[in-house]
C-alpha cells in the first residue's frame, strides 16, 4: 500500500539521473552554507577580537571537529538503515531505526557535555594551546560543549531524514541556523543596542543559540507536517536504543567516523609539512586549502546522496539501479567539480588575493600548487562515489582501510621518495598520487561485487513479525512513502 507523505521521496523510483540530481542539490548547498557561515564567523572573531581570539576558536574547532566526525559515522549509519528500511516499504523499522539513533546520540551527547565542560582545561592543555589563547579558548570550548546536545542531535536528524528522501527539509534548517549565527555572532560579539559585549563568549553563543533553535525547529516542523520518522505513542519507545540497533550503529558507524578523523589526520600531517618549507609557502598553502575546502563539497554532498539513494534501492531489491546510480553519481561529480577547478585556474588570480592580498610571491606558490593538485580532487570524488554505494550495503571497514593506506601509505612514500628530487612540488604531486592509488584500490573492490553479498539489516525476530502483520492495516504500519 502506497501512500503520498510530505517530507520524504521514493528513490528506488522513476529516472535515476533527475532524481538524483534533485536529491543532491540540496544536501550540496546545506555544505557550502556551513562552509561559508565557519568563514564568515571566523572574520567576526578575527576583525572584532583580534589574533588570539581566533586562535582560541581554530583550538576549540578541532576538538568540536572530532566530535562531529563520530556522530557523523554514526549519522551515517542510520542513514543507511533507514534508506534500506524505506526502499522495503517497512516504515516501522525506519522509525525504530531513528528512534535508536536519535536516543543514542542524546545520550552521547549529554556524555560529551558533561565530560568536555569538566575536561575542557586538559583538552587544551594536551592540543598546547598557546598561553596568551588559552582563557579565551575555555570560555568559548566550555559554551560550545553546552549546546553539544542539541547541535549533535539536528546533525542526527538531518541525516535521518535524507535517509527518508528528505534533503529538502535540512536544507532549510540549515539556512534558518546559518543565519540565526550570522545575525548573533557580532550583535554578541559586540553588544549592540541593550544587549551587553560578550565577546568570545558571545560568539559561542550564537553558534549554540542557532544549534537549540533549528533543533526545535526541525521537531516541529516534522510533526506538523506528520512526516514518516516522526514517533507516536508507544513508538516513543523506539528512542531508548535497542541492543540490536546499537550493533548496528557502533560496528557500521564508528569505521566512517573514523574515515573522517583519519582525513583530518592526514590534513595536519599535510600542514607540518608544509610549515617546513618555510612562512610564504605556509601562507599559500593555507589560501590553496580554503579553496580546496570548497572542491571537496561536491563529492561529500554526491557520495552522501549517491549512499542514500542505493540504500532504498537495496532496500527495495532493485539492484539493477545501483550500477546506474553510481554511473550517474560519477557523471555529475565530474561535471560539477570539473567546471569549479576550470573557473578556480582561471580567476585564480583574483581569488587567491582575497586571502593574501597582494603578495605576489605567495599568489604565485599558490598558483603553482592549484595546477598540480586541484583536479586530484575529481579523482577523490570518484572514489567517494564507489565508497558511498557500497556504503549503502554496510560495508565500510575496507574504505577506512584504503583511506589510511592511501592517505599515510602512499602520500607519505611519494613524499619521502619524491623530495630529493622535485622539492616542495612532492607534497602538491602527493595529492593525486594517493588519489589515484585509491580510485584504483576503491574500483578493484567495487569490481569484485563482494560488497553485494554484505546484509546490513538486523533480521526481525518471530513475534516482531507477528506484529508487523497484525498492524499492516493501521497508520504506523507498512507503508510506502513517496514524496
Amino acid at each position: 500500500m502506497a501512500a503520498s507523505r510530505p517530507g520524504s521521496k521514493d528513490l528506488t523510483q522513476g529516472p535515476i539521473g533527475a532524481t538524483l540530481l534533485m536529491f543532491a542539490i540540496p544536501t550540496l548547498a546545506s555544505n557550502i552554507l556551513q562552509s561559508l557561515n565557519g568563514s564568515i564567523n571566523a572574520i567576526w572573531v578575527g576583525r572584532f577580537l583580534g589574533a588570539q581570539a581566533l586562535a582560541a576558536t581554530a583550538n576549540a574547532n578541532i576538538i568540536m571537529f572530532l566530535m562531529f566526525s563520530v556522530v557523523f559515522g554514526f549519522g551515517m549509519a542510520s542513514t543507511v538503515v533507514i534508506a534500506q528500511s524505506v526502499g522495503a516499504r517497512d516504515i516501522d523499522a525506519a522509525r525504530r531505526a531513528f528512534g535508536s539513533a536519535v536516543g543514542f546520540c542524546s545520550i552521547l551527547g549529554l556524555g560529551v557535555a558533561t565530560a568536555g565542560w569538566i575536561g575542557a582545561p586538559a583538552l587544551l592543555h594536551m592540543l598546547a594551546t598557546p598561553a596568551e589563547a588559552y582563557d579565551l579558548a575555555l570560555v568559548y570550548l566550555r559554551v560550545i560543549f553546552f549546546a553539544m546536545p542539541a547541535t549533535l542531535l539536528v546533525v542526527m536528524i538531518m541525516m535521518g531524514l535524507r535517509g527518508a528522501g528528505d534533503a529538502r527539509t535540512p536544507l532549510i534548517f540549515m539556512i534558518v541556523s546559518v543565519a540565526i549565527d550570522l545575525v548573533l555572532n557580532p550583535v554578541l560579539i559586540l553588544g549592540l543596542g541593550p544587549i551587553p559585549a560578550y565577546g568570545i563568549a558571545g560568539s559561542a553563543a550564537a553558534t549554540a543559540a542557532a544549534g537549540i533553535i533549528s533543533l526545535i525547529g526541525v521537531v516541529a516542523f516534522i510533526y506538523a507536517r506528520d512526516m514518516p520518522l516522526r514517533l507516536r505513542g508507544a513508538e516513543l519507545r523506539y528512542l531508548w536504543p535497542a541492543a540490536d540497533q546499537l550493533r548496528i550503529l557502533v560496528a557500521k558507524g564508528l569505521p566512517m567516523g573514523l574515515q573522517m578523523i583519519v582525513m583530518s589526520a592526514s590534513g595536519l600531517v599535510m600542514i607540518g609539512l608544509v610549515n617546513r618549507e618555510g612562512l610564504l609557502v605556509t601562507a599559500a598553502y593555507g589560501a590553496a586549502q580554503q579553496i580546496w575546502t570548497y572542491l571537496q563539497m561536491p563529492a561529500m554532498a554526491m557520495g552522501a546522496a549517491v549512499s542514500a539513494m542505493a540504500a532504498q534501492n537495496v532496500g527495495a531489491g532493485r539492484w539493477d539501479r545501483i550500477g546506474k546510480i553510481a554511473g550517474y553519481g560519477i557523471s555529475y561529480l565530474l561535471a560539477i567539480t570539473g567546471t569549479m577547478i576550470v573557473i578556480i585556474l582561471l580567476f585564480h588570480a583574483s581569488l587567491l588575493s582575497l586571502f593574501l592580498g597582494s603578495n605576489q610571491a605567495a599568489i604565485d606558490a599558490a598558483w603553482n600548487m592549484q595546477l598540480l593538485a586541484s583536479w586530484s580532487f575529481m579523482i577523490f570524488g570518484v572514489t567517494m562515489i564507489l565508497f558511498g554505494v557500497m556504503r549503502a550495503n554496510g560495508v565500510v571497514v575496507a574504505p577506512l582501510i584504503i583511506l589510511t593506506f592511501t592517505l599515510f601509505g602512499v602520500r607519505l612514500g611519494f613524499y619521502e621518495l619524491g623530495y630529493p628530487v622535485l622539492g616542495a612540488d612532492a607534497l602538491w604531486l602527493s595529492f593525486p598520487v594517493g588519489s589515484g592509488v585509491a580510485l584504483l584500490l576503491a574500483w578493484t573492490v567495487y569490481a569484485r561485487g563482494g560488497w553485494r553479498k554484505a546484509r546490513l539489516m538486523v533480521p526481525v525476530h518471530e513475534e516482531e513479525c507477528r506484529e508487523a502483520v497484525n498492524s499492516e492495516s493501521e497508520p504506523a504500519g507498512r507503508i510506502a512513502p513517496v514524496g
